[in-house]
């Protein structure tokens, strides 16, 4: 709440130094949390396009997708908060993350658009959440972070369970579906396991017992 854009309660942390007479390079040194997109897709134009931009208003220094979730942009002075603001959301359609004690900006898994394991199109829930709860997101009212994320499958690549407060893992609830003919086909070395990425190590006689039945955590086949 020391320093912020207009309108907004989060987004920005303010960041000074005690000792700005000392080290007046660092007297300011606020961090912008930038929105990711959904699965963190990205074009190699906006990657440039907001490292240009920080470069030009900011450290150039970022962090992207720590623990957090969002870019983040490491270092800038207050005269600078709203011309990134203004960038930012005029230049690049993008809009600022979530930070202090509110909904910090949704994440998800690339889900159903290249995984083949989602259970659900995480990408679409997490976009719908992420516009219901805008103003949650935008002007902190909680005591404390409040944090969504949404795993397609039980995988957990977003680690869901371990890194929010509430998780949305797909799960699939039907019965198990087998393909018997690609099964045969693996067993009888039609397919190759791992697409042939190991074909030149001798891994002996395919075991379907021991390397898929056994390995099924609910024993379901």
């Amino acid at each position: 709440g020391i320093v912020g854009v207009f309108g907004y309660g989060g987004g920005v942390i303010g960041r000074y130094c005690d000792q700005p007479q000392e080290f007046p390079g660092v007297a300011h040194f606020h961090t912008v949390r930038v929105s990711q997109p959904g699965g963190k897709y990205y074009t190699t134009k906006y990657l440039k396009d907001i490292c240009d931009l920080w470069e030009r208003r900011g450290s150039g220094l970022t962090n992207m997708h720590g623990s957090t979730g969002d870019i983040i942009f490491i270092g800038t002075t207050t005269p600078q908060l709203e011309e990134i603001f203004w960038e930012l959301t005029h230049n690049l359609n993008q809009d600022l993350g979530g930070s202090g004690s509110n909904l910090r900006t949704p994440a998800d898994c690339i889900g159903s658009s290249r995984c083949e394991y989602a259970c659900y199109d995480t990408q679409a829930l997490c976009y719908a959440v992420t516009m219901d709860y805008q103003d949650e997101l935008h002007r902190p009212a909680f005591p404390y972070k409040f944090k969504f994320k949404f795993d397609g499958c039980p995988n957990c690549c977003v680690a869901s369970i371990a890194r929010s407060d509430m998780s949305f893992i797909g799960t699939w609830k039907d019965d198990i579906r087998i393909d018997q003919k690609a099964v045969q086909a693996y067993i009888g070395g039609e397919l190759k396991p791992n697409a042939g990425a190991h074909s030149g190590r001798d891994w002996g006689k395919f075991d379907i017992a021991k390397e898929v039945l056994d390995l099924c955590p609910t024993k379901c086949m």
